[in-house]
């Protein structure tokens, strides 16, 4: 297995967890939840490789991380935080 499939599979195992984590809150946007805990709490990197990931088709998404994905902010080209994916 590569690097590259070993941060894939970190990324989508790292998303789920936050998403099992909110899917058992009650009262509020759970997805929202998702997307607000990963655009606070992830380095822009990290948000450019899902978003990567979850454009190109990746599988292991749960559902809640599916949802969120579109709420989660695109990083800056030039952030300071690693070259884009």
């Amino acid at each position: 297995m590569s690097h590259d499939d070993q941060t894939a599979r970190k990324l989508v195992r790292m998303a789920n967890q936050i998403g099992s984590f909110f899917s058992t809150q009650s009262g509020h946007d759970r997805a929202a939840s998702v997307a607000d805990h990963i655009n606070k709490f992830w380095e822009p990197r990290m948000r450019r490789q899902f978003l990567h990931l979850f454009d190109a088709g990746a599988e292991g998404f749960s559902p809640i991380v599916r949802e969120a994905a579109a709420a989660v902010r695109r990083p800056d080209p030039g952030d300071a935080n690693g070259p884009s994916a």
